[in-house]
């Protein structure tokens, strides 16, 4: 289970929550520490092809799209 989908099941274990606190200990996402998944994008949440340089922190599919308007030049 993702953590985008992890949360859509809170509208129906409103009414238990006993079965919500279960719910949630059992399937939330993991707090990490190190590793890939800590760095996510600032803009899509992306985990893979993260830009750290420069302080970006944004996946390379955004960095296109932002490029010019941080000052990058296309090169080539």
């Amino acid at each position: 289970m993702t953590t985008s989908d992890y949360k859509k099941a809170f509208t129906q274990l409103d009414n238990k929550p006993v079965k919500k606190a279960k719910y949630i200990k059992f399937n939330s996402p993991k707090k990490r520490s190190c590793g890939i998944s800590l760095r996510r994008c600032r803009n899509c949440g992306r985990a893979k092809g993260h830009i750290n340089k420069y302080g970006l922190h944004v996946c390379r599919q955004c960095f296109r799209d932002m490029a010019l308007d941080l000052g990058f030049k296309k090169f080539g």
